[in-house]
């Protein structure tokens, strides 16, 4: 009996070896100095069909969302709700509000100035004409930075990297027209719908057509206190205004200002100021509120489109809800470690997760980690429901037109997380086999980087590597 466990471990040492070997032709397909890991396995079973450095850590990007939803499932519940008031300590009577209107946002990215107008409309059938008091936007559910460690600077203005605050409204996002002088060396100018309560300065110069400027003069945006914006480098002149859109970073102050003009168009007068409150108080009377949808279906849209803003603000709610103090990066990293550890055997060891979302340059993860949390899904699915959250290949989410994917033929076999940041393509997720299999997979993919006379058709060698390696995958697994 010893003799067959030898030759049998020994067959699988092979066997693994051999597939091992396998990925590793595929790398030709690859750019020089490509990183590459990938660990591919059954389900339920400890043993890997491919072993291709497992233990490698590497920039998790997007899959960290893996970790975010599952810690949020076992922790908050299918169930669970964002919920945003407005409350007082002070009473109602004869039109007036005797005391503050507070508004506690709770970190719902969902949330929208429409949510806001039918509160209002809630504050005018209870009778309120006037507010004697302060319009206090509270915003003490989070603590700290609003931007996790690690993110990068530039991308910090992007709407996909909006800072999760507490007070986000329409995604914290707006957009912006700007329109090229009619002369050269003259002024862009920027056009601002009025609804959106931001300043923004244009010191874009106008180049001529076929200046040689404009090759290396960029446009680029500073941002600076309470949502003032101001736009520098050189616009090409042009017919139709160049559309653009930028992230909100101040949320408080964004909301408060939206709140007040919301209250102003109602009629409704404000006597005092407009307020922030960064420290927990206790709960005042509900006059409105307003609830996101369960938060099963907030992280089916975080899956499926990779939505960074329901995944940090579900991460820091996790550290809130957990530990009961104010949403913190440390808090939301400490609470998924304990959760996962605790709920799910999982052990994160030395991986590292700053963030909930892997825009985080910090974040390291190996794949043998990744793939403990999929085994988890893969077996607890049922009550989960988990793996028809993920993108669908060829079908839906950010796997629709992932064209390594659909070559090799494995549209509608694949439910896969995504993970892409400069020179990072990940996936880590569930292939069905052509033998009916269920298989685990991550794929970690760093360091990807080509020519610039090659950027047009720099995913054309990503392609033929993924379609090679899920082919092989899906025909003889």
């Amino acid at each position: 009996m010893r003799f067959l466990r030898i030759v049998s471990g020994l067959a699988c040492a092979i066997a693994l070896n051999a597939n091992a070997a396998q990925v590793e032709s595929y790398t030709q397909y690859l750019p020089e100095g490509t990183n590459l890991s990938v660990l591919v396995q059954k389900i339920g079973s400890t043993t890997p069909v491919v072993d291709y450095h497992g233990d490698q850590m590497g920039l998790p990007a997007s899959t960290m969302k893996i970790f975010t939803a599952l810690a949020a499932l076992l922790q908050l519940g299918p169930d669970f709700r964002f919920n945003t008031t407005f409350e007082t300590n002070g009473s109602v009577s004869g039109g007036v509000l005797h005391g503050n209107l507070v508004a506690r946002f709770d970190g719902d990215p969902t949330f929208t100035r429409q949510n806001i107008r039918n509160m209002v409309a809630v504050l005018k059938k209870q009778g309120v004409k006037e507010i004697s008091g302060d319009v206090v936007i509270d915003t003490s559910v989070f603590a700290s930075h609003d931007k996790a460690p690690g993110w990068p600077w530039n991308d910090i203005t992007q709407c996909f990297d909006a800072p999760p605050a507490a007070a986000i409204v329409d995604r914290n996002c707006f957009s912006v027209s700007l329109y090229s002088a009619a002369k050269p060396d003259e002024n862009a100018f920027i056009r601002v719908a009025s609804y959106y309560p931001v300043q923004m300065f244009s010191e874009v110069r106008t180049l001529a057509k076929g200046s040689p400027d404009a090759q290396y003069c960029e446009l680029d945006v500073m941002p600076g206190e309470f949502n003032r914006f101001t736009l520098t480098g050189c616009l090409t002149q042009r017919s139709e205004p160049l559309p653009l859109a930028f992230a909100i970073q101040d949320g408080a102050a964004y909301a408060g200002e939206i709140l007040k003009d919301e209250l102003t168009k109602s009629d409704i007068q404000i006597d005092g100021r407009l307020k922030r409150q960064t420290r927990v108080t206790p709960a005042g009377t509900v006059l409105a509120q307003t609830q996101s949808a369960p938060l099963h279906d907030l992280l089916h849209t975080m899956l499926k489109k990779s939505d960074n803003m329901i995944a940090d603000t579900v991460f820091r709610t996790i550290g809130h809800q957990l530990y009961g103090v104010p949403g913190t990066w440390r808090a939301g990293s400490d609470a998924v470690r304990q959760i996962l550890r605790q709920k799910a055997g999982i052990d994160l060891a030395n991986n590292i997760q700053v963030d909930g979302s892997g825009l985080s340059r910090h974040d390291l993860v190996s794949p043998k980690t990744m793939m403990q949390a999929l085994q988890y899904i893969a077996e607890h699915d049922k009550e989960l429901d988990f793996i028809s959250m993920l993108p669908l290949a060829g079908h839906d989410g950010t796997l629709q037109y992932r064209g390594g994917l659909h070559e090799a033929g494995v549209d509608g076999k694949v439910s896969a997380k995504t993970g892409s940041l400069a020179g990072v393509y990940n996936l880590a997720g569930f292939i069905t086999t052509a033998s009916g299999q269920r298989l685990a997979f991550v794929q970690y993919l760093s360091g990807y980087a080509v020519p610039p006379e090659d950027q047009r058709t720099r995913r054309a060698p990503l392609v033929r590597f993924e379609s090679r390696l899920y082919r092989d995958i899906y025909q003889n697994n």
